[in-house]
């Protein structure tokens, strides 16, 4: 009997050795795909800093793509966003859900992260919060016009609209253990150019 216990005993402190071994190889990884991204997107800007301004790409980028950096101030948030929005994507960054529009371009931008990582901060977003999201052909604000909680199927939230939208994503609620039942919407409105200068600043990604 003493023999079976010290065996379950080996058998647990194992599993739970393996299971923190792959939480922090993930959360290495996620770092440094985050340095690279934010590495990658600030070296683009700096080669461009003094030209005219690039319009949005009309082309598809492919998934892991780098799409840009989203930021919230107010929340001390920021996070390179990839292209897609399958698990090994949100693993490592924000997605931008494919079939929706790219920062720029007119219609509904849909990014989407997880809950307990990089989107985290949402839980404390009120309207009015600003949100800003910078890309190959500079920086977007948003400003939040609403938050709802909706039914993982109710995909209207991924619609195109008529003006430039944000809509950002994540599971709800937030403190659940295991896959929540629900989700979190922010939906925000880009703004005109120059409105939110003093909410504009460097971040870089937190978790």
């Amino acid at each position: 009997m003493l023999r079976s216990v010290r065996g379950i005993q080996r058998f647990l402190f194992a599993a739970g050795f393996v299971i923190l071994g792959y939480c922090i190889t993930a959360w290495i990884d996620s770092r440094l795909r985050q340095s690279e991204g934010n590495h990658e997107l600030d070296r683009i800007l700096s080669e461009k800093n003094g030209k005219a301004a690039i319009p949005a790409p009309a082309i598809a980028v492919p998934d892991g793509g780098l799409i840009g950096r989203v930021e919230i101030p107010k929340l001390h948030l920021s996070a390179v966003v990839f292209q897609g929005a399958d698990s090994s994507i949100l693993g490592h960054g924000v997605g931008h859900v494919a079939g929706t529009a790219l920062p720029g371009q007119p219609g509904n931008v849909v990014l989407a992260a997880h809950r307990d990582t990089f989107f985290r901060g949402l839980r404390n977003i009120q309207k009015g919060d600003m949100v800003m999201v910078t890309t190959e052909s500079g920086p977007r604000s948003y400003e939040v016009d609403s938050t709802e909680i909706v039914k993982p199927t109710e995909i209207g939230v991924l619609a195109p609209t008529a003006k430039p939208t944000l809509t950002l994503i994540t599971c709800y609620p937030f403190y659940y253990v295991g896959h929540a039942p629900k989700r979190f919407i922010v939906r925000a409105s880009e703004t005109e150019p120059g409105e939110t200068e003093a909410d504009a600043g460097p971040l870089r990604a937190s978790r």
